[in-house]
């Protein structure tokens, strides 16, 4: 790679998982072709397939040329890579993230956008929200593949000390057919894979660890998970649906570590850290970029004002740059005559004869007056804290307006 000398299998499969639905709650590449599938088939190999980035994924980019993060060289000195994405959505708690390093581990649940920017908004009008305050709007953990979590303890005490157990159970319901009763489960938990569940399932009917069990088949199609587990007649579906939840996979424990790498140091964070470390980054970002957007303006603001100068002078510019033998000599008798700066008389001298003698002044004047009051309202955004932070979360509001969705689990 360019970036990371790695190989391409390990690039490949990261790439995979991130245009899974299944295992990201908001994918981050747009897949065509054969991605896997939750009963943990394998993707085709890579000449098969096709990416490119999902339309959330490019929020994880918007204005990175805007000199909103630091660059440095890659691992060759033959590029520039950015330090960290200006990342305009807090993607670590939107999709989570799961890892082993050497001596820690991370494991961060996916949540839902809504109601993380939600969260964020609530920190941005009062910094010193309490855990309560900030649980009215973040439930707890939202997974792509549903499920039902199993009281808040376990989320409560994740979110407090960064670590936390909570129990995730699939979604079944107990319905009659042909005077029989059968479970049909549509969510199972995040991460387990469908087919060895059945797997498993059967195993256990096998073993006559779980009695009451007639017939098991899988009935998923394009529109949704369905695995119906007929009973027999005499069968009690709650005893039976208790001991699967008991003995196999359709109720899991997900382990919670928040660990983040915050200011170049590992750190297992509470949920107010890291929505607290989120929010100085974005003021960051738009700090960075209100002063990028400044700059700009004050060049534009500069180079009108030159070619209003030309403007009530424009006979006399005409002549002198027919009467210079090349571009350099024209500017020079430009900055001489008029006490234009270099950057000025570069850009009347870069314009064609015919556009100049057709400048419009009020044209030039509105676009000035337009600049002028940019460079006003910039100037006024980053001497006053409170309109960053006001401008971090209409941002914010206006990506859950876009991607938000309905919560899963």
């Amino acid at each position: 790679g360019r970036y990371h000398p790695h190989g391409d299998a390990s690039v490949y499969d990261a790439m995979v998982r991130l245009a899974q639905d299944f295992s990201m709650r908001y994918p981050l590449v747009d897949g065509h072709g054969n991605f896997g599938s939750v009963d943990g088939d394998p993707a085709a190999a890579y000449r098969y397939t096709e990416a490119r980035m999902s339309k959330i994924a490019m929020a994880m980019l918007t204005d990175i040329d805007k000199d909103t993060v630091d660059f440095m060289p890659n691992y060759d000195d033959h590029l520039q890579e950015p330090i960290m994405l200006p990342s305009r959505f807090p993607n670590l708690l939107v999709n989570g993230s799961t890892g082993i390093a050497v001596g820690m581990a991370t494991n961060i649940p996916p949540h839902n956008l809504g109601e993380v920017v939600d969260a964020a908004c609530c920190m941005i009008d009062n910094p010193d929200a309490t855990l309560d305050e900030l649980m009215e709007h973040l439930k707890g953990p939202d997974f792509p593949t549903g499920g039902i979590i199993m009281g808040r303890s376990g989320i409560r005490a994740a979110y407090a000390t960064g670590r936390g157990k909570i129990t995730l159970r699939a979604k079944a319901e107990v319905e009659e057919h042909k005077n029989r009763m059968r479970i049909v489960v549509t969510e199972i938990p995040y991460m387990v894979n469908k087919a060895r569940l059945i797997e498993s399932i059967a195993g256990l009917v096998k073993d006559k660890r779980i009695d009451g069990i007639s017939d098991l088949r899988d009935e998923s199609d394009r529109d949704g998970m369905r695995i119906v587990i007929e009973l027999k007649r005499d069968a009690n579906a709650q005893v039976v649906l208790n001991r699967l939840y008991t003995f196999s996979q359709l109720q899991e424990t997900v382990g919670v570590i928040m660990l983040a790498i915050d200011g170049k140091q590992p750190k297992v964070m509470t949920l107010q850290e890291i929505l607290r470390s989120y929010l100085d980054f974005q003021f960051q970002v738009i700090t960075r970029r209100t002063r990028y957007e400044l700059k700009k303006a004050k060049e534009r603001e500069h180079i009108l004002e030159g070619l209003k100068i030309a403007l009530d002078y424009i006979d006399e510019v005409i002549k002198i740059i027919r009467a210079s033998k090349d571009q350099p000599a024209s500017k020079a008798a430009l900055i001489e005559r008029f006490g234009l700066s270099d950057a000025q008389a570069a850009a009347i001298v870069a314009m064609r004869l015919g556009q100049l003698s057709g400048l419009e002044r009020a044209k030039i004047e509105d676009e000035l007056a337009a600049i002028l009051a940019k460079v006003a309202d910039l100037e006024d955004i980053l001497s006053h804290d409170n309109r960053i932070y006001a401008i971090v979360k209409e941002e914010l509001i206006a990506l859950k307006a876009k991607f938000g969705d309905e919560r899963r689990t």
